[in-house]
């Protein structure tokens, strides 16, 4: 058992007390923006928000670009998605959850390869492009930018990003030491699923009462 508390924890020893229980309560407002996504509640925001400012300081202190702008960019598309989903499409109804377009499809494709080549570029600025972390890393930060677009812009499959992108990012940060964060995403892989089960009943009524 020491064995395994040791492999999961023992880099702690050399944190700073502040910043674990920062990534700590990052953790918490994590869980909690994607419960309140799960539920469609507009709470997913601004505990959202909380999570991805408390990330961006801890990852460009730890120097892990990548993941940083991940965060920075969820903070962005936060703001972005607070605002359409209190966007009000008619006199009494805000924007629904929907399916994605042909056009958005396109535009998802484009946010993905754009993604790609911002985050190599990054990477090999900052002569960070050293090993297959830097791989992995530009392609979940691809995956997760289309992710929060459609999250942002309500469409269902979201769901599907998050947990592909969940599914890499926990063996993947165990491996870079951030074992709170590991047990954050396979945590959010979880919610993700049920979420994707929520929207789609939600979705499938929502037609049927059309």
């Amino acid at each position: 058992m020491n064995h395994i508390f040791d492999f999961l924890f023992s880099q702690y020893s050399d944190y700073e007390t502040t910043d674990i229980v920062l990534e700590i309560v990052a953790v918490i407002f994590g869980f909690l923006s994607v419960w309140y996504s799960k539920q469609n509640k507009l709470l997913v925001f601004p505990t959202g928000m909380i999570s991805t400012l408390i990330f961006v300081y801890l990852l460009l202190k730890w120097e892990l670009l990548g993941d940083m702008m991940i965060n920075a960019y969820y903070f962005c598309m936060s703001v972005y998605g607070w605002y359409i989903w209190t966007r009000k499409v008619d006199a009494t109804h805000v924007t629904q959850i929907s399916k994605t377009t042909n056009k958005e499809k396109i535009l998802s494709l484009a946010i993905f390869l754009a993604t790609l080549v911002f985050v190599f570029i990054v990477y090999k600025s900052f002569d960070k492009w050293n090993g297959w972390v830097a791989y992995v890393d530009t392609i979940t930060t691809a995956i997760f930018f289309v992710g929060m677009w459609l999250m942002a812009r309500k469409k269902i499959e979201n769901w599907i990003f998050w947990i592909i992108g969940d599914v890499i990012s926990v063996p993947l940060y165990l491996y870079k030491g951030f074992t709170f964060t590991s047990f954050q995403y396979l945590g959010f892989t979880v919610i993700a699923i049920f979420g994707y089960l929520a929207w789609k009943k939600s979705l499938n009524n929502k037609l049927a009462t059309a």
